[in-house]
C-alpha cells in the first residue's frame, strides 16, 4: 500500500535528482525491495543497486520478488545500517522512510557521504508525521499521530526529521542541497486507509511502549477506519520532504 502511494513521487524524484542508466547507487532500508526494483529500472542498462535492509525475511521476500520481475542488477544484502559497512565508490545512494527509524541517523549520513564518489548524489525522503491533516479536524486522528511520534520516541527515532533534513545534510558534509515537500490525500482510497492501517500495525510496539492500551488502540483502530471510509471526509498521509543534495568534489 505505501510503495503505491508514493511510487510515482518517488520516481519523480528520483529522475529529478539525476539518477540515470550506467549508474552504481546504494539503497538503506530497502524493505521489500519497492524503491530498489525501480532504482535497478532507471539505472538499466549498464547500472547496479546495492541494497541493504536489517531485516532477513523482507530481504528473501526482495530477492523473490526480484527473481519473478526478471530484475537481476540488484544485490541485496542483510545488514544494520548503523554497523554495517557500506560499498564505495557509488554514484549515488537513497533512503526513504529510513532515517526516522535510526538512533543515529547523522552517523549514517556520514558513512554514506564516504561512500558516493566526489559528486555523487543523495537522495532522501522521510516524515514530518505532525503535518498530517484531516476534515472535519478529528480528535482520533489527532491521538493516532500522537500514538505514532511517541512510540517511534520512545525506540529513539524521530517521526519528524523530514524537517531536519536539509540540516543534517548540510551538518554531514553534503552541498547543493535541494528540498521539496509531498503530501498525500483523499477522500478515498489508500490515501486514506493507510492511516488505519498504519495504527493496526503499530499497536503491539504502541501498548509494549506504555503509550496508549490495547483497548484505546483497538477502539481507536474502529474509529480511524469508520472516518477513513466516510466518503465525505478528507484524511491525508503525513507530509514528506524530499531532499537531494551532492557530495563536494575533492
Amino acid at each position: 500500500m505505501l510503495a503505491g502511494i508514493h511510487r510515482s513521487t518517488t520516481l519523480r524524484l528520483l529522475e529529478r535528482a539525476g539518477v540515470r542508466s550506467g549508474m552504481v547507487g546504494l539503497d538503506i532500508g530497502c524493505g521489500g525491495g519497492d524503491v530498489s526494483f525501480e532504482l535497478a529500472r532507471l539505472v538499466s542498462p549498464g547500472g547496479r543497486v546495492v541494497a541493504i535492509d536489517a531485516d532477513r525475511v523482507k530481504i528473501d521476500i526482495a530477492r523473490a520478488e526480484a527473481r519473478a520481475q526478471g530484475i537481476d542488477n540488484i544485490d541485496f544484502r542483510v545488514g544494520d545500517l548503523e554497523e554495517c559497512e557500506f560499498p564505495q565508490h557509488v554514484d549515488f545512494s537513497h533512503a526513504r522512510f529510513v532515517l526516522t527509524h535510526l538512533h543515529n541517523p547523522s552517523g549514517v549520513l556520514v558513512k554514506l557521504r564516504a561512500a558516493l564518489k566526489p559528486g555523487g548524489i543523495i537522495v532522501l525522503a522521510d516524515t514530518n508525521f505532525h503535518g498530517l491533516f484531516s476534515h472535519p479536524d478529528n480528535p482520533v486522528v489527532h491521538r493516532y499521530v500522537e500514538i505514532y511520534a511517541k512510540t517511534l520516541k520512545q525506540r529513539n527515532g524521530d517521526a519528524d526529521i523530514g524537517v531536519r533534513l536539509p540540516e543534517l545534510l548540510a551538518t554531514a558534509g553534503f552541498e547543493d542541497v535541494n528540498i521539496g515537500v509531498v503530501q498525500h490525500a483523499g477522500m478515498s482510497g489508500d490515501a486514506k486507509l493507510i492511516s488505519p492501517v498504519t495504527l493496526e500495525n503499530i499497536a503491539d510496539a504502541a501498548v509494549a511502549e506504555g503509550v496508549a492500551s490495547r483497548a484505546e488502540v483497538e477502539k481507536l483502530v474502529t474509529e480511524l477506519y469508520d472516518f477513513a471510509r466516510d466518503p465525505k471526509t478528507v484524511l491525508s498521509g503525513p507530509r514528506i520532504i524530499e531532499t537531494c543534495a551532492r557530495r563536494p568534489p575533492d
